[in-house]
């Protein structure tokens, strides 16, 4: 093990690992927000509207994400769509975590009791009103969990935005395997890069849903 190595070009896995973090983090809001009024549309099951969430919830889940940054970054040039490396990474992540969240809280929905819906009509309030009130708080806690495990199934998929030349964390692991032949020291970085961003969230999701759990059950 070439410590010398590691201690001359760790700097670019910090400076990797802060871009990987923030792709990350706006692709992750954006899909929240498509995830919510997505499962907004599918609630109110609005026409038209509902087949087209159906139809990109398909299209999504069933791609894998290296395919729609394919598309992004080497496909819309062809019709005069230019798109930046790191523009391509944030859309084609929320188009992808966008999908996982609408499910994550259509199910969180589900579990809503009736009577609090309709009790809520019988108020005066509007559906939309229900919804953004009484049913989405209540879907989300529910939704907890499975809104973790996304967030981090999605910090996970930015290990293939190197396939549109995005200097991430496996971009430059690539690069220095490629130029140096240290291949066990690429790859050890790598690793501990990933594990520092995705151990505390994997601990914050935990407290949590250990929060939220004993909230709603005491236990």
């Amino acid at each position: 093990m070439d410590i010398t190595f590691i201690q001359t070009h760790y700097k670019l896995y910090v400076e990797a690992a802060a871009l990987t973090i923030k792709i990350a983090t706006i692709g992750i809001l954006l899909s929240i927000i498509i995830g919510i009024i997505c499962s907004l549309i599918k609630t109110m099951k609005i026409p038209v509207l509902r087949t087209i969430v159906a139809i990109y919830i398909e299209l999504s889940r069933n791609t894998p994400l290296l395919i729609q940054l394919f598309f992004l970054y080497f496909g819309l040039p062809k019709i005069g769509i230019k798109l930046t490396s790191e523009a391509c990474g944030i859309i084609g992540l929320a188009f992808l975590g966008g999908s996982y969240m609408t499910e994550a809280f259509r199910s969180g929905i589900e579990n809503v009791s009736v009577v609090q819906h309709e009790s809520a009509l019988s108020l005066g309030m509007s559906r939309w009103q229900v919804f953004w009130h009484i049913t989405l708080p209540q879907a989300f806690e529910t939704s907890v969990p499975v809104l973790c495990a996304n967030i981090i199934f999605l910090v996970k998929e930015t290990s293939v935005f190197s396939a549109v030349a995005l200097a991430d964390l496996m971009f430059v692991a690539k690069d220095l395997i490629g130029i140096y032949y240290k291949t066990d020291e690429a790859l050890l970085m790598l690793v501990i890069a990933y594990l520092v961003i995705l151990l505390p969230i994997s601990i914050i999701c935990t407290l949590i849903e250990r929060r939220v759990r004993y909230a709603g059950f005491g236990d």
